[in-house]
C-alpha cells in the first residue's frame, strides 16, 4: 500500500478539527489523518477520539502541553514513518487556511518529485483576507529568505507540503530545531541541500474560518535568525564535513552523492 498521511497539529481547534477531518478524508480511499494535539483545554482531542471509533483512518498522537508547531510536525512525522503503508506524509492546517481540495494537486506533483509545496507566491500573490502589513511582512520574508539561503523557492515560509517518505527518512529529523516559519524554512532548507527534486504548486490560501491564529512576534524572529544559521552552515562548507561523514559510513548520503542509491 502507498497510503498518504495528512499530518495536522491542533491546539484548541474545536470548531475545526471535525469538519476539516472529514473533508480531508473525502479526498480519496488512500488518505490517512493525524491529528497533532498539544493538550487543547477547548476538548478538540475528544473530538477526535470520537471520529476515531467509526474509522480506522483517523489517529491521534496527544502531546503533554502546547511545545510548537515544529516539534509537533517533527512527532507526527516520526509517528508516520513507524507506519509502513505510508508512502507519503503531508502537513498541513486545522483551520482550512489549506483547502483540502489541493490534496489532489500535491498527489499528481509526488508522483515525479520528492517535496512539493503549496505556493502562496508562484504565480503571483494567491492570499484572501490578510491586512495589508501581514501579507507584505510575509511576501518580503519570503524574498529576504531566498536572498540570504539561496533557496529557488518562492514560498520557503509556506506549511501545506507533501513529503516523500524516502526524504523524510534520509532528513533524520532529530536535528530540525526551529518552530514556525523557522521550521518550514529548515525544512526546505535541508531537502534542498540535499539535491532531491522541489515543485512548487500554487494554491489559494485564505485565513482560517475559525479560532485564533497563533502567530506571534517570537515565531517571526525565530524564523529571521535561523535564516543566518543556514546561511552560515552554507558559507561555512558545512556540507563538506557532511560529505566525509557518508565516506565514512557514518551517515547516508544524499542523492547528489556519490553512492546514493538510484530513485
Amino acid at each position: 500500500m502507498k497510503n498518504f498521511l495528512i499530518c495536522i497539529p491542533t491546539y484548541n481547534e474545536r470548531e475545526n478539527v471535525e469538519h476539516i477531518i472529514r473533508e480531508v478524508l473525502a479526498q480519496g480511499p488512500d488518505i490517512e489523518i493525524l491529528i497533532v494535539d498539544d493538550n487543547s483545554p477547548d476538548g478538540t482531542a475528544s473530538i477526535v477520539e470520537g471520529l476515531m471509533r467509526d474509522d480506522p483512518r483517523i489517529h491521534i498522537l496527544k502531546r503533554s502541553g502546547k511545545l510548537g508547531l515544529g516539534t509537533a510536525y517533527v512527532d507526527g512525522f516520526t509517528y508516520g514513518l513507524t507506519m509502513p503503508r505510508i508512502a507519503y506524509l503531508m502537513e498541513m492546517d486545522a483551520d482550512f487556511s489549506h483547502d483540502p481540495k489541493y490534496i489532489k494537486d500535491f498527489r499528481e506533483a509526488i508522483k515525479d518529485y520528492d517535496l512539493v509545496i503549496g505556493s502562496r507566491y508562484s504565480d503571483g500573490i494567491s492570499i484572501v483576507n490578510w491586512p495589508m502589513s501581514r501579507l507584505l511582512l510575509s511576501y518580503f520574508a519570503s524574498i529576504y529568505v531566498r536572498i540570504i539561503t539561496g533557496m529557488p523557492i518562492k514560498d520557503p515560509t509556506g506549511g501545506f507540503k507533501c513529503f516523500r517518505r524516502e526524504v523524510l527518512e534520509w532528513l533524520d529529523l532529530k536535528r530540525i530545531k526551529s518552530n514556525g516559519y523557522g521550521f518550514q524554512i529548515e525544512m526546505d532548507f535541508f531537502v534542498w541541500r540535499g539535491g532531491f527534486r522541489i515543485r512548487e504548486i500554487p494554491i489559494l490560501f485564505i485565513d482560517r474560518r475559525a479560532g485564533t491564529s497563533k502567530m506571534n512576534r517570537k515565531i517571526i524572529l525565530e524564523a529571521m535568525i535561523g535564516v543566518w544559521k543556514l546561511f552560515f552552515r552554507k558559507l561555512f562548507r558545512i556540507d563538506k564535513l557532511r560529505r566525509r561523514e557518508v565516506a565514512r559510513g557514518r551517515i547516508a548520503p544524499t542523492p547528489l552523492e556519490p553512492g546514493a542509491p538510484s530513485r
